[in-house]
Order: C-alpha cells, then sequence, then structure tokens
C-alpha cells in the first residue's frame, strides 16, 4: 500500500491519462447532446416521417381504402425499426378523414386521440408519459403521428452507458505505450542518480557527463554549475582558514615575547614599555578576531531581517563615534545628506559597511586634513553613500587588490588587518549592493562609493 501511494512520474502519468479519459467521455457526451439538440432544431425525424407519408397519400385521389392500408403498412414496419433513438414499435401513428370518421388508430393509443398544430410537433399525454405529436394534412385526411419524448437526461444517460465501455477497452491500450516510454523515457535519469551516488561524500570535482538528451543537458548544467560553486565555497574557506591562521600568528608571537619581556623586565621602565607592547599586540589580535567573525558572519550570506530606518540618523551617530579619533588625526568629517532619509535596510551589513569605510579612511589616509561622507537617494530608489578623502590615495596598481582579504598594500608597516575593505564588499553583495574605488576631493586621495538597491534582496 506504501509503494501505491508513494508518488511516481509514472503514478502521475496514469492519473492525468484516466483524467484525460474522463474529459475526452464529457466532451463525447456533450458532443452527443449538442448533435440532438441540433436535430429537435433542424429537422425532427418525426417530421421527416410525417412528410413522407403525406406526400403519398396525396397521390391516391381520395381513396380512404389506399390511405389505410399504406398508414397500416408504416405502423407495422416500425415495430422493427427505431425512430430519434425510441425502442422498435414506439412510433404510433392515427389517420382520420376530415369529417369522416377515424380511419386507422395504432392499437396502443386505444381511445385516445391525437391533438396538434399542423407541421409543428408538441407535446402531448398519453398513458402518463410524454410524447412528441406531429400533424400534417393530405388531401381529405388528417395524419397524426407520435412518438415518446426524448429527454436531454434520457440522451446523456444513454450514451454515457454506451460510451463508456469503448473508453475502458481503449484505456490499457494507450496506457501501455505510455508507461513504457515514460520507462524508457527516464532510464537515463536513473543512469544519472547512480551515477552520481557512486561518488565520494568529498568529491565535488566535474560530473564529466555530455547528456545526449535534450531534457538532461539542463539538470547536468545545474548539478556542474552548483558543484562549481561548492568547489569555490571550499576553496574560499580553506583560503580563509590559512590566512587566518597566518594573520593570528603574528600577534600571537608578540603577545608571547612581550609576556615573556614583561615577566623578566629588570626594571620598572622596561616593564612598563613590555606591558604597553604586550597591550597594542591584545589590541590587535582582539581586533583581527572580530574582524575574522565578521567577515565569516558575512559569508555565511544569510540577511538580517530588513529594517525601515532613518538612514541619515544612523550615519549621524556612527560619524558621531568616528569623530573623536578623526579630529585627534587633524581630520575634518563632513557629511551631507538630507534631514531624514526612510529606507529599507540590512542595518547590521550597512553599519559594517559605514564603520569599515571611515575608519579606512582614518586609519590610511595618510596626510588626510578632510573626509566627506555623502548620502543620498538616486533616481531608482536605491540608497548611495560616498566616503572620499583628500590623502595620498590609492595607487592605480593596488586597486584591483585593494578589496582582496589580507591585502593590505605594499607597506609592510601599514595598520589594520586588511580585512575591513574585504568586510564593505562581502556586506554590499549580500545586500545585492555593490562598492566601487575612484579618486577621491579635490581629484586626490580615495573615494569609495556603495550602491544599494531599493530593497536589498
Amino acid at each position: 500500500m506504501k509503494a501505491l501511494l508513494r508518488p511516481t512520474i509514472v503514478q502521475r502519468v496514469v492519473l492525468a491519462l484516466l483524467m484525460a479519459f474522463v474529459l475526452v467521455w464529457a466532451a463525447m457526451l456533450a458532443y452527443i447532446y449538442f448533435e440532438f439538440r441540433q436535430a429537435l432544431a433542424v429537422d425532427q425525424g418525426l417530421k421527416r416521417v410525417g412528410r413522407a407519408l403525406t406526400s403519398a397519400m396525396e397521390e391516391f385521389d381520395g381513396d380512404d381504402a389506399k390511405a389505410r392500408i399504406l398508414i397500416r403498412a408504416t405502423a407495422t414496419e416500425y415495430k422493427s425499426l427505431r425512430l430519434s433513438g425510441n425502442p422498435e414499435g414506439s412510433l404510433l401513428l392515427q389517420l382520420d378523414r376530415r369529417g369522416g370518421g377515424l380511419l386507422f388508430s395504432s392499437p396502443a393509443l386505444g381511445s385516445q386521440v391525437l391533438s396538434g398544430t399542423a407541421l409543428q410537433v408538441v407535446t402531448q399525454p398519453i398513458d402518463g408519459k410524454t410524447y412528441w405529436v406531429y400533424r400534417s394534412e393530405a388531401g381529405p385526411w388528417t395524419l397524426h403521428l407520435a412518438e415518446p419524448e426524448i429527454t436531454g437526461q434520457w440522451i446523456l444517460e444513454r450514451n454515457a452507458r454506451r460510451v463508456l465501455p469503448y473508453l475502458f477497452l481503449a484505456f490499457p491500450i494507450v496506457l501501455i505505450p505510455i508507461w513504457l516510454a515514460v520507462r524508457l523515457g527516464l532510464r537515463p535519469l536513473r543512469q544519472l542518480a547512480d551515477r552520481i551516488a557512486r561518488r565520494g561524500a568529498g568529491d565535488l570535482s566535474p560530473l564529466g557527463i555530455e547528456p545526449r538528451h535534450a531534457e538532461l543537458k539542463p539538470l547536468v548544467a545545474a548539478l556542474e554549475d552548483m558543484l562549481r560553486q561548492l568547489r569555490d565555497q571550499v576553496a574560499r574557506e580553506r583560503a580563509f582558514v590559512h590566512d587566518a591562521a597566518h594573520e593570528m600568528r603574528t600577534p600571537m608571537a608578540v603577545i608571547a615575547a612581550q609576556a615573556h619581556a614583561l615577566s623578566g623586565a629588570a626594571n620598572s621602565e622596561d616593564r612598563t614599555r613590555a606591558q604597553g607592547h604586550l597591550e597594542r599586540a591584545i589590541a590587535r589580535a582582539s581586533h583581527l578576531t572580530q574582524q575574522l567573525l565578521e567577515l565569516a558572519s558575512l559569508d555565511e550570506a544569510r540577511q538580517s531581517p530588513l529594517q525601515r530606518m532613518d538612514v541619515s540618523q544612523l550615519t549621524r551617530q556612527l560619524l558621531a563615534n568616528a569623530a573623536p579619533q578623526a579630529m585627534a588625526l587633524g581630520i575634518e568629517v563632513n557629511l551631507d545628506a538630507p534631514d531624514g532619509l526612510m529606507a529599507e535596510i540590512d542595518a547590521p551589513a550597512f553599519q559594517s559597511i559605514l564603520e569599515n569605510l571611515v575608519n579606512n579612511a582614518i586609519r590610511h589616509a595618510r596626510g588626510a586634513t578632510r573626509m566627506t561622507v555623502t548620502l543620498q537617494r538616486d533616481e531608482g530608489g536605491g540608497l548611495r553613500l560616498s566616503v572620499e578623502d583628500d590623502g595620498q590615495g590609492v595607487p592605480e596598481s593596488e586597486r584591483e587588490r585593494i578589496f582582496e582579504r589580507f591585502h593590505r598594500g605594499k607597506d609592510p608597516d601599514s595598520p589594520g588587518t586588511g580585512l575591513g575593505l574585504a568586510i564593505v564588499r562581502q556586506a554590499a553583495a549580500r545586500s545585492g549592493g555593490r562598492v566601487t574605488l575612484t579618486t577621491g576631493l579635490d581629484q586626490q586621495g580615495a573615494g569609495f562609493h556603495l550602491w544599494l538597491p531599493a530593497r536589498p534582496r
């Protein structure tokens, strides 16, 4: 039972085929019913028989005997013939001479007298059952023909029973080739699944499959793309771990050396100097660890819930925190932003971007005297943030690598960890934005320009 209830493609094909047969059955019944109604509206069988008998009696020159023989012969003939789908023998006839009495009446009528409108089909109850009655006149005679009324419901019920056996017979004949086609058509997919299942758990190498079937090509292409992304992700993680271990080794070595120097200091002056070096090494290690954690969290690409907030106010608060350090270095900080700018943003990512750009300008913009932060909304509703300074700037040869992890330029004594701008790029990418580097204020220094879409993804 579980196997039967388990969803499969073959099961869906069978159900779809069954539904198609039901729809065909319904369409055939609708077509038969439409044809029936059309026949009634155009030329009913009862009318055709009446016209034929009337035309024949017009040649009898008023001979009652001939007319009676013709009608009796017709009644006898229709005991074994069907009319309008009714059973054999259901046609009733009645012939009378105008002003001369009844000449013939079907025994089933008994004493019932048929009546109607000339050349039209009307209904009349006979023995509790509704009949169609047609009246025509030929010479001195009046002819009435009657047959049981056929309703639309009777047509549908009768033909539903007639059509259904043919559909039951056709269903397995159609199902078997379709089932074989589906089963054989899925064989390449099963072969692909078996080939993937035989691979090792850590095997991320390309599949190396060139499928012959057009339907499998998008699937294989998607799998190859997924494996490529996984290989890139694993390579990035390995490189990150390797670089992190390499970067952590230096401050750890400094901490160990200064701790050894502190323990072996001969006087208070040496002890104070060693303690200062130790504290700075610990601070650098702490800062590096914090940035590594921040970069790792951004690499997970799990965006924080969007928050609707005043971006201008958030920018002012962050600049206020950085202003004392900038003023101590003689850097004037300016903000060009509207009084209020509401937007839906990933607040932690935006805060990380702005803090790292501002800190980067303060720490690395040698000779800078001004730093300008510009915030505005573009025509498409996105946000544009620029952090520019008038320092020495970034050489053209370094601009391609400035956003790489642990890259601190050609100056080995450059402060920082080389992760700030990498964090900026990763945070911008997580929000669907981008960051670029140009020259800064007065065509000198560095200018970092961030664009975020109207609704970060």
